[in-house]
């Protein structure tokens, strides 16, 4: 668990700190290559993406929605079929980095197995 607690930290510290400066989709760098550091199972690796790149979106627009752009947000889910319901939006853009978040992370799992086939299959018997 502690890992699991660990590598879920910074992935949202990353993926906070390095969309700062770049775009939305370098979560995917930051969650797959914690995930093929980390070496986490598929599964940890899905929820520690899904919870760290979630929250790096919804904690800030939370913030920025309780603190006065609340109406920006309003403005914006009219434009896509949520009936101006801002935090309907909020809870939208969450789950949908929380996904590419955890995709991501699961792939770099999946990457660092593929890379040393010797190592994930290290439980099977020797002929």
């Amino acid at each position: 668990m502690k890992s699991f607690g660990l590598l879920t930290l910074l992935m949202l510290v990353g993926c906070a700190l390095l969309q700062l400066i770049m775009p939305w989709w370098s979560l995917v760098l930051v969650c797959l290559g914690l995930a093929a550091w980390q070496r986490p199972s598929s599964g940890r690796a899905f929820a520690a993406g899904l919870l760290g790149a979630g929250l790096s979106w919804w904690l800030p627009a939370l913030w920025l929605t309780t603190h006065g752009a609340a109406r920006l947000a309003g403005r914006l889910a009219t434009l896509l079929p949520l009936g101006g319901n801002a935090w309907l939006l909020l809870a939208l853009s969450g789950v949908v980095a929380g996904l590419v978040g955890g995709l991501a992370a699961v792939s770099g799992t999946w990457l660092r197995q593929a890379a040393s086939p010797i190592a994930a299959h290290s439980t099977a018997p020797q002929r």
